[in-house]
């Protein structure tokens, strides 16, 4: 059995194991890394550590503790009701405003972790306090992201667009920024519908509307009862300094990730920092809710991914495809090997490998380059949902209030149907009719 074929095997075990034993996949993971690395792959402890993605582990500890701290000084609070004064009240438009905001992040040039580091936390906070499904709420943050991730000025696009000027291959700007946004906003939709949302339309939530109602019901206790509803209300409505330093915060955030473009886990960890030193009490016990079985899982998972492609495993898969000579079935196969490899891997290092192994047979004219690269992009991009990508770790991440194994099955589950129905989708729709 040849080395790639075994490094598979070992990653099927890794998830069985961590699935039917309830271990954390991500020590599950590492000790897959060790063990098929240095038997199988001939690799030093440097080679394995090389797929350690350190970038990652610094986004995923800097963006949680950041957002602890705002969570216990109740600036998270406070974006809630400002989030529900913008939209009159109306919840069920709250999740298609936060789709929104991470499309318009990443069309004007946020790389799209940056962009869900910004929202997510926000977002989850919401559907936390409004039992608005966190499985709805952190679709459509990943899905508006990845709708604006391919304009022609934003990173996922000028990544593409310059891959197939480099190649030589025929392109169009617009169709690859309006496919990947139409896409989205169809699965979105789909989400929306599934999990929740038509239900959220005939509800109407204004401030403080709870608390006035139980206030209101409870009048005939007294005044002092009255004024006892009605406080928390006005505590969490207040700017306190504590809240107004950490929306200066997230502000910088914004600012240092999107105009500077500075790396958003050191930002966040830095701002940590700078409120932790003025406001210790509240932020004391923030380090300890920094989502540390999430960030074990993900990095350990993202590491072996990492001595996979060191050993030439992704390679391996990529080339067998592309020699199987029938276009159209070596094109779905293309598209399905950039779902599910993105969906553990950096969907840019896959659309930059995808693209040139779909060249030869591009340039058969058989296939339309137009389409098919458009639908590479897509499927590599619209997995980004997996609990195992970035995008979906931070999600995963930033959910306050939840059962954790449980929500991250219900995102490996959910990440699993798109990768099964998003790569067949876009080929048939974008693919098969430019063949021939």
């Amino acid at each position: 059995m040849s080395a790639e074929l075994i490094s598979i095997l070992a990653l099927v075990v890794v998830f069985v194991i961590a699935t039917t034993r309830s271990i954390n996949m991500g020590a599950l993971a590492f000790a897959a890394a060790f063990a098929v690395g240095e038997l199988v792959a001939g690799l030093d402890a440097d080679g394995i550590f090389a797929g350690f993605p350190g970038d990652l582990f610094v986004v995923l500890v800097g963006v949680t503790y950041l957002f602890a701290i705002a969570r216990a000084n109740g600036t998270t609070d406070w974006l809630v009701h400002a989030a529900i004064r913008l939209v009159r009240g109306r919840l069920a438009l709250i999740p298609w405003v936060m789709f929104a905001i991470t499309a318009a992040l990443t069309a004007i040039g946020a790389v799209s972790p940056a962009a869900v580091a910004i929202v997510a936390p926000i977002a989850l906070s919401f559907a936390a306090r409004y039992g608005i499904s966190p499985l709805l709420m952190g679709a459509m943050v990943v899905h508006g992201a990845q709708g604006g991730g391919f304009s022609p000025i934003s990173i996922y696009g000028s990544i593409v667009n310059g891959i197939v000027e480099r190649e030589k291959l025929p392109g169009s700007e617009l169709t690859l920024f309006f496919a990947s946004l139409v896409a989205n906003l169809v699965i979105a939709g789909i989400v929306f519908v599934l999990f929740g949302g038509l239900k959220l339309s005939g509800k109407q939530e204004e401030p403080g509307l709870e608390q006035d109602r139980s206030a209101g019901e409870a009048g005939k206790a007294g005044e002092a009862g009255e004024k006892g509803q009605q406080e928390p209300e006005r505590a969490a409505s207040r700017l306190t300094p504590a809240r107004i330093a950490t929306l200066a915060a997230l502000v910088a955030l914004v600012v240092a990730v999107l105009a500077f473009d500075l790396d958003a886990g050191l930002s966040s960890v830095t701002l940590a920092v700078l409120l932790s030193a003025f406001w210790p009490e509240t932020s004391r016990r923030a380090v300890g809710e920094i989502a540390w079985p999430t960030v074990l899982l993900i990095c350990g998972v993202l590491t072996y991914v990492g001595v996979l492609e060191e050993m030439g495993t992704i390679d391996y898969a990529g080339h067998a495809v592309g020699d199987i000579g029938i276009p159209l079935l070596a094109a779905v196969l293309l598209c399905y090997i950039g779902a599910i490899v993105s969906a553990f891997a950096s969907s840019v290092g896959i659309m930059g490998a995808l693209i040139p192994l779909a060249v030869p047979f591009l340039a058969q004219g058989e296939i339309g380059a137009i389409g098919m690269i458009t639908a590479l992009a897509i499927s590599a991009t619209v997995v980004d949902v997996s609990p195992f990508s970035t995008n979906g770790a931070l999600v995963l991440a930033a959910a306050p209030e939840v059962d954790r194994e449980r929500f991250f099955r219900q995102l490996m589950v959910y990440g699993g149907i798109v990768v099964a129905v998003v790569p067949a989708a876009v080929w048939l729709v974008l693919v098969v009719p430019g063949f021939g």
